[in-house]
């Protein structure tokens, strides 16, 4: 691992008995840095039933053209305005190995009243789907790209069903990996052009998950289309998070009286609560009040400890201790699991109060049979596991997983073959993810968020990528990236944590204004929230609490005066460890 280089000036301040550092200036400052030039609105005059005769793209097929009205669409309680919709489809082809037919489906949703920026809209999982192209991130969003006045493209990425047999080809591989989006791109721009009569002036791409995966690609090797980079908990390292998954089901199942039908019965719900309370009681006064939050994740992996900190059960288990087994287990996972060599596999995960969300649930115990076999097995495996008819339902996820083969796994996402010419290491993930110099030099910004509560990618494998960034940089990673630890939150959204915000609109003003951004406001999605109620949120939780999020390595810190449930009562710090 890369070491942080990063420098700041030294401004010592003195929060309610915390000595803190900070490199930035209050929150209610701006600070500009160079930008490109701002976008100009457009309006669109020709209804959108009369585009038709307009649209003309290389490879491309118009299947649909709609106008749809004010209201709509809603995001929260605003109603998005009135678009047209365009649907279609890209490099229609059957597949070499297969024999079944191929295709890359979109929908591209254009302005009446254009902002003058593209967006394109990155989708998580195995995509194989055209979502709902209204450019929204983040826990109940109020504030996506359409409503903003965006053009905002979705796809399936090349192969339409959510199914891991669409690797069977080689090409729809590579247009998962990250092809797709080379070829959608110029075509979204070519068709704003011929609507609006000028293409788009600022372009951004955002995602989260695989979108973010997708969204670090973008800022590496498609830098001169995009000019602002959105990543949200980037699986930027995708096919070894999916094996270190299903190491980390092994090693639960090692566990004794565990029942690999049910991982639950590894480490249970109430085991789980009993940490996060032990959790909260070392690290949650370490940003100086006690509110329920882990503002400093890092100095919460030195107070902590899961050995010492909770009890060790002497006789049965009560869900009120942990067997020494378990512990060892639990941080065997934590500490990232191992290759039979001792090599980790993929990165540590820090202990957190959101140790016992239901997000973590999924992602531990469910997620290596029901999702991350057949990723692992078709589409990182190189070649593709076997299977009569190319056909999921010949496929048993816990056979694969109780049956496999850790080191092989590993070993399999750097292969190819003479039909797989790309590895799954290759086509997944960023050329050299810590070279953003083309995204520098043209100017161009990224802003990457990751929960601190994520199971599935990392915090820390994104805290890793950043500090490499940064010496990449010699120590300026922050004149043109910032990264976002969203402290409690689990995968994009949800678990104890203010999860609502909007990282778009500071985005744009900082690639087009300069202006630097200091903070982010976020705010907890609690009753009456029009985005959508967070049912993991602690009762004691004001509904609307709110919290900044802090740009690395500064974090949210208590004032030592204000009201707790208020966002002005902390400051962005750089904490003295």
């Amino acid at each position: 691992m890369h070491s942080f280089l990063y420098k700041p000036s030294l401004l010592a301040i003195a929060l309610g008995g915390l000595t803190v550092y900070s490199g930035l200036t209050n929150a209610a400052t701006v600070v500009h840095t160079s930008s490109l030039s701002e976008a100009k609105p457009s309006l669109l005059s020709t209804r959108c039933e009369g585009l038709s005769s307009l649209l003309v793209a290389s490879d491309t097929v118009i299947d649909s053209i709609e106008t749809v009205l004010k209201g709509t669409l809603k995001q929260g309680d605003n109603d998005i305005e009135e678009h047209c919709l365009v649907k279609g489809k890209m490099h229609e082809r059957v597949g070499e190995v297969d024999g079944k037919p191929y295709a890359i489906g979109f929908e591209l949703r254009l302005p009446k009243a254009w902002n003058g920026r593209f967006l394109y809209q990155a989708n998580g999982g195995l995509d194989g789907a055209v979502r709902t192209a209204d450019g929204a991130l983040g826990g109940g969003p109020l504030t996506g790209a359409l409503l903003q006045g965006f053009a905002v493209i979705s796809s399936d990425a090349g192969h339409d069903k959510p199914l891991p047999t669409f690797a069977y080809d080689p090409q729809a591989r590579l247009d998962y990996g990250y092809q797709a989006v080379a070829k959608l791109t110029p075509m979204a721009k070519t068709v704003i052009n011929q609507v609006y009569g000028k293409g788009p002036d600022r372009s951004y791409f955002a995602g989260c998950s695989n979108g973010g995966r997708h969204a670090m690609i973008a800022a590496t090797r498609y830098a001169d289309e995009y000019d602002g980079i959105l990543v949200g908990a980037p699986g930027y390292r995708l096919p070894l998070a999916a094996v270190a998954s299903i190491a980390g089901a092994h090693v639960y199942a090692s566990i004794p009286h565990t029942n690999k039908v049910d991982l639950q019965t590894a480490f249970t719900l109430t085991e789980r609560t009993t940490v996060s309370n032990a959790i909260l009681a070392k690290c949650d006064a370490l940003d100086g009040i006690k509110d329920d939050m882990i503002q400093d994740f890092k100095a919460c992996q030195t107070a902590f400890s899961i050995q010492t900190d909770v009890a060790t059960c002497q006789g049965e288990r009560d869900g009120m201790c942990l067997t020494q087994p378990q512990k060892d287990a639990v941080d065997r996972i934590f500490n990232g699991v191992t290759t039979s060599d001792g090599k980790r596999i993929y990165s540590p995960f820090p202990y957190d109060a959101g140790i016992n969300n239901s997000d973590q649930m999924v992602w531990e115990y469910s997620s290596p049979i029901e999702r991350d076999s057949g990723a692992v097995a078709m589409i990182f495996n190189t070649p593709p596991v076997e299977l009569k008819d190319y056909s999921i339902r010949h496929f048993n996820g816990a056979d694969f997983v109780w049956n496999a083969n850790i080191d092989d796994l590993v070993a399999k996402v750097d292969s190819t073959t003479a039909v797989y010419k790309e590895s799954a290491m290759s086509f997944m993930t960023p050329p050299v993810p810590e070279d953003m110099s083309a995204l520098r030099n043209k100017g161009g910004k990224i802003m990457v968020y990751h929960g601190v509560s994520d199971a599935i990618f990392s915090v820390q494998d994104t805290e890793a990528w950043y500090q490499a960034l940064n010496a990449e940089n010699n120590g300026h990673a922050g004149d043109f990236a910032q990264f976002y630890p969203v402290p409690g939150m689990g995968h994009c959204r949800g678990g104890q944590s203010t999860d609502q915000f909007d990282m778009l609109t500071p985005l744009v003003a900082w690639v087009e204004r300069g202006e630097k951004p200091q903070q982010v406001i976020a705010t907890a999605r609690g009753e009456g929230n029009p985005g959508g109620v967070n049912e993991e949120l602690p009762v004691s939780w004001s509904a609307t609490r709110t919290r900044p999020l802090c740009p690395y390595p500064s974090v949210a810190t208590y004032d030592g005066k204000g009201n707790i449930e208020s966002a002005n009562s902390f400051v962005c710090a750089i904490p003295n460890r």
